[in-house]
């Protein structure tokens, strides 16, 4: 048996598809909701590909809270910090 050769680092093509997720957020989403504010706000002040780091890791984080607790996402609610 022969094993595949994987490209790139482990979780790569998570973390691309997280920062494009981030990305269309900011530029394209048109419904309002408390982390396309705060990511647009970022973008503003630290340039748009950084703010797209940052919002891929709160996406990665709510995501991860939906998948271990069932917590539901609210457009219109501040996550409780």
């Amino acid at each position: 048996m022969t094993q595949e050769k994987h490209e790139g680092a482990p979780g790569a093509d998570m973390r691309a598809l997280l920062f494009e997720a981030a990305s269309c957020l900011i530029r394209q989403v048109k419904r309002f909701s408390p982390l396309k504010s705060w990511a647009v706000r970022l973008a503003g002040r630290k340039g748009s590909k950084k703010a797209a780091v940052a919002t891929a890791r709160k996406l990665a984080v709510i995501l991860l809270t939906i998948w271990k607790d069932g917590t539901e996402f609210e457009w219109t609610k501040e996550a409780a910090t």
